[in-house]
């Protein structure tokens, strides 16, 4: 399922990228790549999506977060 759909408080596993290879860098860059595992922070209609990553914070746009597919 799309990132998008995990509610607040979840922990997750990234089982894949819906992207291009600039995206799929992009992403790696931030930590973000198959096999990770997540927590989302905030996944609010009205706020930013914030997920945990390896300890650091990272915020993602809708569009890229519907691209990450997660367990």
């Amino acid at each position: 399922m799309p990132l998008t759909m995990v509610g607040i408080g979840r922990r997750v596993r990234v089982v894949g990228i819906e992207g291009g290879r600039r995206l799929q860098t992009r992403l790696a860059e931030m930590g973000l790549f198959p096999g990770v595992e997540i927590d989302v922070i905030n996944n609010t209609f009205h706020g930013p999506f914030i997920v945990g990553v390896k300890g650091s914070r990272v915020i993602l746009g809708r569009g890229m977060a519907l691209k990450i597919m997660v367990e």
